[in-house]
């Protein structure tokens, strides 16, 4: 986030409170703050989810200057890469689901999951939000910013964390 120019501070932009309904989390951008919903989150791994989840609104809400209200191709292309992202579909999680394919199945789950946390904050038909998220579906799936590839798990988190840190170096002898 500072890299991009968006300053953070854990204590002014995390807030931990109890939540009405199953939502795990979200990011508030008028204040741009990210809450976690202390009653839904299960354990450890769920909370890493959401938290990098979060992030990756807050990360776009800095970079991109979404207009989260008015736009709903907006609020679908950071619900696109928050789920991309995340490890919200990863394996594990599509198998604790009890959703899992083969052909194209990581695709399939982030349209899901975008469409998904689109109904949760937004009233609008599903129809409405399928056709945002096919809009841009696309080139924000492939946008992998600030990570670089998809962390699927532990070792791709880190080898996104070590290509971030030396990303100015490839650049350094242009």
């Amino acid at each position: 986030m500072k890299h991009s120019g968006c300053a953070v501070n854990k204590e002014r932009h995390f807030s931990c409170e109890d939540c009405n309904g199953n939502v795990s989390g979200g990011f508030d951008a008028s204040t741009s703050q990210i809450v976690l919903c202390q009653n839904n989150i299960r354990n450890q791994a769920h909370m890493n989810r959401v938290v990098t989840h979060e992030l990756v609104h807050a990360f776009d809400h800095c970079r991109a200057h979404v207009n989260w209200f008015t736009d709903v191709r907006h609020l679908a292309c950071s619900e696109v890469r928050a789920a991309n992202l995340s490890g919200d579909c990863s394996l594990v999680n599509e198998i604790f689901r009890l959703h899992f394919g083969l052909k194209q199945h990581h695709q399939t789950c982030v349209r899901d999951r975008a469409i998904l946390s689109i109904l949760a904050v937004r009233n609008i038909s599903k129809e409405v939000a399928q056709k945002a998220v096919d809009e841009v579906f696309e080139s924000c799936f492939n946008d992998h910013e600030p990570f670089g590839r998809i962390p699927h798990n532990k070792t791709y988190a880190r080898y996104a964390h070590r290509d971030f840190q030396n990303r100015d170096r490839y650049y350094s002898n242009i």
